[in-house]
């Protein structure tokens, strides 16, 4: 699936959510085409973004489960629809918890079977959760368009699916 629910509009309000000042060095997680990258940019923010299999120039290609990116080096991380489909969130988790520094914060929203297991998980990452917002009905509209106009749609396993968004704050 391409993009995310809410696009740019989507990516603001994460960034806005964050507090952090312009001149923050941000990095995507999961970056994709790098729209969030330059957006970001775009802010003030210093910002670079990774992925997999990137799709834009704003992005390297690398494997953000193993992140070769010191610790304590980013101030602000952000990632869209991806930590679910790394296969590993807690995995994912850690190793923006391992990037970030002290005070930095994790922005992100995705998929969850368990909301509470995912709290779970950023708590045992290192992290505060400082805000929470269920957006379950704009990712059923944006899954359901998707299901319709895009090929290689990522199908979740299971029935039960929430879509939130999280702001956390490494402690």
């Amino acid at each position: 699936m391409l993009g995310h629910p809410g696009g740019e509009a989507h990516s603001r309000y994460l960034i806005e959510l964050s507090f952090l000042e312009p001149g923050s060095k941000w990095l995507d997680m999961g970056a994709g085409d790098g729209e969030t990258v330059r957006i970001l940019r775009q802010l003030g923010h210093w910002a670079e973004g990774i992925d997999l299999l990137p799709r834009g120039e704003d992005v390297a290609q690398g494997d953000y489960l193993h992140a070769p990116y010191a610790d304590n080096t980013f101030d602000g991380i952000i990632s869209q629809c991806s930590f679910y489909v790394s296969g590993d969130v807690p995995g994912a988790l850690c190793e923006a918890g391992r990037m970030l520094r002290k005070g930095g914060k994790l922005v992100f929203s995705d998929v969850t079977e368990d909301v509470v297991k995912l709290l779970n998980h950023c708590r045992q990452a290192g992290f505060a959760v400082r805000h929470l917002e269920d957006l379950t009905d704009a990712w059923k509209e944006y899954y359901l368009e998707a299901l319709w106009t895009q090929d290689n749609v990522c199908l979740p396993q299971g029935k039960k699916f929430s879509y939130v968004l999280f702001i956390c704050e490494r402690v």
